[in-house]
């Protein structure tokens, strides 16, 4: 057992010193570990896809017409998803996702897509 599995235990608010329970915060702390990476390559895959041309990036963000107005309309989706009825929510999980998805891209372009499409210009 290493320090990391006893330091994540402890955080998570278990102070005893079973090694099975120390076992099971070990594997759950692995398993975040595997699904944040799993998530992050799967994010970088959706922007390595966009860095080509501002024109895809542009197509991906739908009717908004800058990277500001996407993170805007996102923002709004998200706050409206907050506040409606749960059955409301299930169905519209799919928007959300789309949303939180877009939210991600636009912010990345906003920041770095100025550097990328002027050495495509160049």
């Amino acid at each position: 057992m290493d320090a990391f599995a006893a330091d994540f235990a402890r955080s998570c608010g278990y102070a005893g010193d079973s090694l099975a329970l120390l076992e099971a915060f070990e594997a759950i702390r692995r398993s975040g570990i595997a699904h944040a990476r799993h998530d992050h390559v799967r994010r970088k895959a959706v922007i390595d896809e966009l860095k080509p041309s501002e024109a895809l990036f542009l197509a991906a963000i739908g009717p908004a017409l800058s990277a500001q107005e996407a993170i805007e309309d996102a923002a709004r989706l998200i706050a409206c998803w907050r506040n409606i009825p749960r059955w409301r929510q299930e169905r519209r999980l799919p928007d959300l996702i789309r949303a939180k998805q877009q939210r991600l891209v636009a912010r990345y372009f906003r920041r770095h897509g100025h550097r990328l499409w002027a050495r495509e210009a160049a």
